[in-house]
């Protein structure tokens, strides 16, 4: 097996492993309790009304993956172009970063009935409320980075005539790439997150319901199997959009920086 594959396998036995033997112990107790299908259930039952409620499971997950990439991808762009424009100038930076720490404390609760006037319930609201949770740390990350390269390679950059632009994207970004890549893995996390959240609020019924919708209807009908498997498809969104961006990752760092280097 090459080496990447080995890599693969050693990062993912693990935690199956833990995976599949918390899902035994979870089916033994339920087995030996008996607690009432209202306030708990198996993994069991989990799968049941995965299996049953198919169909609408995987309607409810696109919904919600759209709302989750729309507002990831906005995130992303803008909030390294963000990044880049405050690096350019201290006095910008003094004078906008606040309000992107301003984004992050907002209650996404609160802000969520607004966003349906402004804008269409459903995934434009939804996006709107990923958006606003990740902007941060792309912000953060990529202004960190971007800073934390040393004023001297700058200056002899532009000493042998290189122009702003060249050494912004020769330098400065390239170097800053390692927490570039670091803010988006939190985003893609904090996405999935912001776009379940809006959906309490902002989510549509019917066809149109994400997974947000779905838990917040399993749990006043007390369908307790249909509200885990949710929430299940929900992490497993998170799990896969950081898997997307960890791969990113690895395709462009693994050559030159230590964070991707293995051990023999």
């Amino acid at each position: 097996m090459s080496e990447p594959g080995r890599g693969v396998g050693r990062a993912l036995v693990p935690p199956l492993v833990v995976l599949v033997s918390g899902l035994a112990l979870w089916e033994l107790a339920v087995w030996i309790a008996q607690p009432p299908k209202f306030l708990f259930c198996a993994p069991s039952d989990v799968w049941t009304a995965l299996v049953e409620d198919a169909a609408a499971l995987v309607r409810a997950t696109l919904m919600t993956t759209i709302s989750v990439l729309v507002g990831f991808g906005l995130a992303a762009g803008l909030g390294i172009a963000g990044a880049v424009l405050l690096a350019s100038n201290r006095v910008l930076e003094r004078a906008f970063y606040p309000f992107t720490v301003f984004l992050q404390t907002v209650p996404l609760v609160a802000i969520a009935p607004m966003l349906v006037l402004w804008l269409d319930p459903g995934i434009p609201a939804v996006s709107v409320c990923a958006f606003i949770v990740c902007l941060f740390p792309v912000i953060t990350n990529t202004l960190i980075g971007i800073r934390s390269i040393p004023r001297p390679q700058v200056e002899l950059f532009l000493l042998y005539g290189a122009s702003r632009r060249q050494a912004l994207f020769k330098l400065e970004l390239p170097g800053a790439l390692p927490n570039i890549m670091t803010g988006l893995r939190i985003a893609a996390g904090l996405a999935v997150i912001g776009a379940v959240v809006g959906e309490f609020v902002a989510g549509q019924l019917g066809a149109q319901r994400g997974l947000g919708i779905v838990v917040v209807v399993s749990a006043r009908q007390g369908a307790l199997p249909l509200l885990f498997a949710a929430v299940g498809l929900a992490s497993a969104l998170g799990l896969a959009m950081l898997g997307l961006v960890n791969a990113a990752s690895y395709a462009l760092l693994h050559k030159w920086h230590v964070s991707h280097r293995t051990s023999r």
